[in-house]
C-alpha cells in the first residue's frame, strides 16, 4: 500500500482544532447571580409603572377600609400571583382581616373593616425563622371632593416592596432564594394610627420570638428640603436593638447603593419622634430589630399635590434596592442577628 503524509501544515491544524475544544471546555463557568444582579432588577421604569397605578385618582386616596383601597389592594395581590409568590403558608388568602372594632377601640372614628396584604417567599436552609419587609399601603383618602393620592407617603414604600419581592422571586427561579423566610406586609390603617401593624403584632401569622427583623419602607420618592439632591436616605432605628443590624445596613450600603446615610432621625430626642410613626414600631415594642427607610417629609406632605409627577424615580430605585440588599444579607448570614441586651 502506499503511505499517505499529511502535510505539515495540516497536522498544525488538527491539532490547534483539538486543543481549542479542550480549552472550550475546561474554562467555560457557571456564573453565579448575586445580590446585585438581583437588586438591580428593581428599575425605575417599573416602579413607574406600579405607582402611576397605585396613586391614580381611580384609588381615591386608599383611605382604610375605603373602595378605593380595596381595589390597589386588588392590584397589589394581581402583581404577586403575577409573579408566582403565593401567600403565606397557614394563612387562608392574601389578606390578614382588620376589624373595626380593633382599630376603633382607642379612639372614636369609625372606620370599617380592613385588611393587611401579605406575601410570602418560604426559606431554603431556615423557613421558620421570619424577615418582615414592610409597608403600609393606605393614605388618607379624599377630602372636599378632592384625592389625595400619596404617591411618596406611602405609594413608594408600596411598590417599593412589589419590586423587592420580584427581586426574591427571581433569585428563587434562578436557585438563589433566601435562607430564610420572608413575609411582604402591605399595612392598613397606619395613617390613623399604625392599626395594621399593630393588629399584626397582636395577632401573628408566625411566632414574634421567630421574628428576626422588619425592614420598613415609608416614603422613599422624594426629597426634603434638607437636601440638595436626592442621593442620601435616613435610615432610624437600626441600632436601637441590634447592632449587628446596624453594621448590615452600613454594610449594604457601602457595597451597593453608595447613599449619604443621614442619622438626623435617628436621635432619641428628635423632636419628629419618626420611630414612633410608622408600622416598624409595633415590632419594635416587641423588641424585634428594625430599620426604617425614609426620605424625610416635604411641601406636599399629607397634601393633595402628594402626586406621581414629583417622584423621583431613580431616588426611589437606589433606595428600594438597598432595601432589598439588607433584607437579602438578614436573610441569608449564617447566624440570626442578636438582639442587644441594653436597647430599646
Amino acid at each position: 500500500m502506499k503511505r499517505r503524509i499529511l502535510s505539515v501544515s495540516l497536522v498544525f491544524f488538527l491539532l490547534a482544532s483539538c486543543s481549542g475544544s479542550k480549552n472550550t471546555v475546561t474554562t467555560q463557568k457557571k456564573i453565579i447571580p448575586n445580590e446585585q444582579s438581583f437588586a438591580n432588577t428593581i428599575t425605575a421604569s417599573e416602579l413607574k409603572t406600579h405607582l402611576t397605578i397605585i396613586a391614580s385618582d381611580d384609588m381615591e386616596g386608599r383611605d382604610t377600609g375605603s373602595k378605593g383601597q380595596k381595589k390597589a389592594g386588588n392590584y397589589l395581590i394581581a402583581q404577586y400571583k403575577k409573579m408566582g409568590i403565593p401567600f403565606p403558608k397557614g394563612a387562608e388568602s392574601y389578606y390578614q382581616n382588620v376589624p373595626a372594632e380593633f382599630m376603633n377601640k382607642e379612639y372614636d372614628e369609625h372606620l370599617p373593616d380592613s385588611e393587611n396584604i401579605w406575601a410570602f417567599i418560604e426559606g431554603s436552609e431556615k423557613p421558620d425563622e421570619i424577615i418582615v419587609v414592610s409597608a403600609h399601603y393606605d393614605h388618607v383618602g379624599m377630602k372636599n371632593g378632592v384625592v389625595y393620592n400619596g404617591a411618596d407617603d406611602d405609594g413608594s414604600g408600596t411598590v417599593a416592596l412589589l419590586e423587592i419581592a420580584q427581586a426574591f422571586q427571581k433569585a428563587k427561579e434562578q436557585g438563589q432564594g433566601p435562607k430564610r423566610s420572608i413575609l411582604f406586609l402591605h399595612m392598613t390603617g397606619e395613617e390613623h394610627g399604625l392599626y395594621g401593624s399593630s393588629y399584626y403584632s397582636e395577632h401573628p401569622l408566625f411566632p414574634i420570638e421567630k421574628t428576626v427583623a422588619d425592614v420598613n419602607i415609608d416614603m422613599i420618592g422624594r426629597r426634603d428640603n434638607r437636601h440638595s439632591d436626592s442621593n442620601y436616605i435616613y435610615l432610624i432605628g437600626s441600632d436601637y436593638l441590634s447592632s449587628d443590624l446596624f453594621t448590615i445596613c452600613e454594610e449594604a450600603n457601602a457595597k451597593f447603593t453608595q447613599l449619604a446615610i443621614d442619622y438626623k432621625y435617628n436621635d432619641r430626642k428628635d423632636p419628629n419622634r419618626f420611630y414612633y410613626r410608622s408600622d416598624h414600631y409595633n415590632f419594635a415594642k416587641h423588641r424585634i430589630p428594625v430599620v426604617f427607610l425614609f426620605n424625610g417629609t416635604h411641601a406636599d406632605y399629607h397634601k393633595e399635590t402628594d402626586d406621581v409627577d414629583k417622584i423621583e424615580f431613580d431616588a426611589l430605585s437606589k433606595r428600594a434596592q438597598l432595601g432589598f440588599t439588607i433584607a437579602w444579607e438578614l436573610a441569608n448570614r449564617p447566624t440570626r442577628i442578636v438582639v442587644d441586651k441594653s436597647g430599646n
